[in-house]
């Protein structure tokens, strides 16, 4: 597509963005909900304009190029630093809380691929995961509502529990390790586990941080398994399409790879911060950039959103999602009971 139509989208979306960054950085709300409302204000902008191709765009690849980018953010040192009892704990609480998401997606008659957004958001990294996960996701005239109201959701949720965790890790006598890892493990956002980490103390911060590291590396296999469960999920609509006689509904193209692009550079970005090759500054900037590509994505799904839609969502969606959030903290504070920590 020629640079010339996807520029007014991509500049709108970028301004977007911009704005959303400086009013969260002087009142310290969620970025992403600020790029979301303020894109929703502009929604008019996407409807038959020239923005519309450069808004797609920037939702779609520049979605992905910032998930790709999300990988400078981990090493192998930071989840080998946890030890395997905290590692086992992490990975096997992501895992039965996706799988509640899409076991109770299923029971209120959502499609599964809903639960697994949802469970994704709480389990790994709030509003980037629900990007993430959504860019993996097959085509629906569904997807982008559902998207945001995850990101909706979850960035509210998140905020809410950096203010009222702290108080309850306090409420149950934790010491600054178990209430960091408490922290950690259980909030949603990366920037909200920090904030609620380091206002108990410089060691409960830190072990925050790394416990919400180790999440946010399970974020590629999750990727995965979204990609493989829309690669099945097409497949079956592309035989049931040759079957009623649509054969042009089945073509290979259609089909999506068995790993997505930037998945496989999400992976490739690990090994390389992990590696030591790249200067600090290098990968500060690429931490940066990949914000800055998530929050332009974040804006250009909120241009092309009705207000409407996310409103006609319903009670069922917040259930599920307060569920898949108090699941994630019953089953930490057990774990930290069991160990002692």
């Amino acid at each position: 597509m020629p640079l010339q139509r996807l520029w007014p989208g991509f500049a709108v979306s970028a301004v977007v963005a911009l704005a959303a960054m400086f009013l969260a950085k002087h009142y310290g709300a969620p970025v992403m909900l600020f790029a979301l409302l303020l894109g929703m204000a502009l929604n008019f902008l996407s409807q038959g304009t020239r923005c519309e191709p450069g808004i797609e765009f920037t939702a779609r690849q520049v979605l992905r190029l910032g998930v790709a980018l999300l990988g400078l953010r981990l090493s192998f040192e930071q989840v080998s630093a946890l030890g395997w009892t905290s590692l086992a704990f992490v990975v096997a609480a992501v895992a039965l809380t996706i799988a509640c998401g899409m076991a109770l997606a299923k029971l209120m008659g959502f499609r599964v691929f809903f639960g697994l957004l949802t469970g994704g958001a709480v389990a790994i990294c709030g509003a980037s995961a629900a990007l993430a996960l959504s860019a993996a996701m097959p085509a629906h005239p569904l997807k982008e509502r559902a998207t945001l109201f995850t990101v909706i959701g979850v960035s509210t949720l998140s905020t809410l529990a950096m203010v009222a965790y702290p108080l309850l890790a306090h409420a149950l006598g934790l010491g600054d390790a178990a209430a960091g890892f408490f922290m950690g493990a259980t909030i949603h956002d990366v920037a909200q586990v920090v904030g609620a980490g380091y206002s108990i103390s410089h060691e409960a911060g830190d072990m925050a941080t790394v416990v919400k590291l180790l999440r946010v590396a399970l974020l590629l296999p999750v990727i995965l398994l979204a990609s493989a469960l829309a690669r099945s999920y097409m497949l079956r609509e592309a035989r049931e399409a040759a079957a009623k006689g649509e054969a042009g509904s089945a073509a290979p193209g259609k089909r999506p790879p068995l790993l997505p692009w930037f998945a496989v550079g999400f992976a490739l970005l690990v090994w390389v911060n992990s590696s030591g090759w790249l200067p600090a500054a290098a990968v500060r900037g690429g931490v940066d950039v990949s914000q800055a590509c998530l929050v332009a994505a974040m804006a250009a799904i909120g241009l092309k959103t009705h207000l409407r839609e996310i409103v006609a969502v319903g009670w069922k969606p917040v259930t599920l999602m307060l569920i898949e959030t108090l699941l994630l903290a019953a089953l930490c504070l057990g774990f930290l009971q069991v160990i002692g920590l």
